[in-house]
């Protein structure tokens, strides 16, 4: 057997052992890693040091300040001025409720980077409020929790921090990307929660006159401009995008004791140790899949692995079906940040290959990979929206399908209507 294929099993076979055995993704791949440092003879400090070096990125601090943003964003009770503003739009429609949901959802997308925090800091206003209004408990959970995977895609996002790390590929344009390719997802929702609703009948709200609507737009003005700060200073060129992320720290904090004076300096401390808490987790699984990926690569596990995927087919269409399986396949069982990390050695120069741009790569990922927040056993949207409704997974699982479907077609459309996610993209590069 060769080193390779060695390394290759090794890694995975170990890998599958641990998440079998429930240890926690971060340490499972880091275990497996080291085992297969020690089995083909390289000096264990190896490992140490690679976890080291895999954080040694200025890019990576943006993920601690959005992270923090976000929370002091969503404890200063700014959820629900985008929720007021968003039913005041659209809350009279059939399934008026699910559709303020998706675009409160999106709207928060724009300031937290994190599909948990979208679905925990709009699920609890929403979640409550849907049920009370006739909605089964099941379906208002199922419904926030799909609409929170937004969360990584529309920016900023930390996931395509991660990839651009990576690939070098440009923030800012996977930020422009990411615009557009949240909102198709956004509106493959609309149709599928306004199709359920029609069906059960679901009651609407009251139309909201002009005055009311003006009214709940004002108050949400300080909420809406986060998100225009942040990317309009990135394609201004004024800042990148780790500077970025300490404006909307500040704006956050500005925001939340100045303007709702909403945030006292008892949250401010619980929302720092929450970031604090948030950061580290994400970051050990960035550097253990970075160690992980490091194996792969250096050692021609993921040049073999994309050699045999090419020699399967030559069809530009089929080999992109099959990455979106995989991806999908992976996303069920493992954090977003994690898969892309490990995957992005091995599917990207496939990508690259067939001469698929990097920028799109890199939404077509994201996008499949938020699926798998709302995927057992991983689908860390479905616990945080069980949790808001206290409802059992299992009636939330039941609700999953006309969603589950729903972003499925999102995506296929992302990664075969180039446009979709690179007309943005092309603007700026002329």
């Amino acid at each position: 057997m060769t080193l390779t294929a060695t390394v290759g099993i090794l890694l995975f076979v170990l890998l599958i052992i641990f998440l079998l055995l429930k240890i926690p993704v971060a340490y499972s791949l880091i275990g497996a890693s080291l085992i297969t440092i020690l089995v083909i003879g390289l000096p264990l400090e190896v490992g140490p040091q690679r976890l080291f070096t895999s954080l040694d990125s200025f890019s990576f601090l943006a993920i601690p300040f959005f992270i923090l943003a976000g929370n002091l964003m969503g404890a200063g009770g700014i959820s629900q001025k985008l929720v007021n503003f968003a039913n005041s739009l659209v809350g009279h429609l059939p399934g008026g409720l699910a559709i303020v949901t998706v675009i409160s959802c999106m709207f928060f997308a724009a300031i937290s980077g994190s599909g948990a925090a979208t679905v925990a800091a709009v699920g609890g206003v929403l979640i409550p409020h849907m049920i009370e209004s006739g909605y089964s408990p099941g379906f208002s959970a199922a419904v926030n929790a799909s609409a929170g995977g937004i969360g990584i895609i529309i920016p900023p996002s930390i996931p395509f921090v991660s990839y651009a790390v990576l690939t070098g590929a440009s923030v800012t344009e996977l930020f422009t990307g990411g615009i557009s390719a949240g909102i198709v997802i956004g509106l493959c929702l609309i149709i599928a929660v306004v199709m359920v609703s029609k069906k059960r009948g679901y009651s609407t709200g009251r139309k909201y006159s002009g005055r009311e609507r003006l009214k709940a737009f004002v108050e949400a003005i300080p909420a809406l401009l986060m998100p225009l700060i942040i990317l309009g200073g990135i394609y201004s060129g004024k800042f990148n995008a780790t500077e970025s992320a300490v404006v909307a720290v500040v704006y956050s904090l500005i925001v939340g004791i100045f303007v709702y004076r909403t945030l006292t300096p008892k949250k401010i401390w619980v929302v720092f140790k929450e970031s604090a808490v948030s950061t580290a987790q994400i970051l050990m699984l960035v550097a253990g899949a970075t160690l992980f990926g490091w194996l792969l690569t250096n050692y021609r596990v993921a040049t073999a692995i994309a050699e045999g995927v090419l020699s399967l087919t030559t069809s530009p269409i089929l080999l992109l079906l099959l990455m979106n399986l995989i991806l999908l396949l992976m996303g069920t069982f493992m954090d977003t940040v994690a898969s892309i990390v490990i995957v992005t050695p091995i599917m990207y120069p496939i990508a690259t290959q067939i001469g698929m741009d990097p920028v799109h790569f890199g939404i077509m990922m994201c996008a499949n990979l938020a699926i798998g927040q709302i995927t057992p056993p991983f689908g860390v949207n479905l616990f945080v929206a069980a949790g808001i409704g206290k409802t059992k997974l299992e009636a939330i699982i039941k609700e999953l399908l006309p969603l589950f479907l729903a972003i499925v077609i999102a995506v296929l459309m992302i990664t075969y209507i180039e446009p979709i996610s690179m007309f943005l993209v092309h603007l700026m590069r002329q």
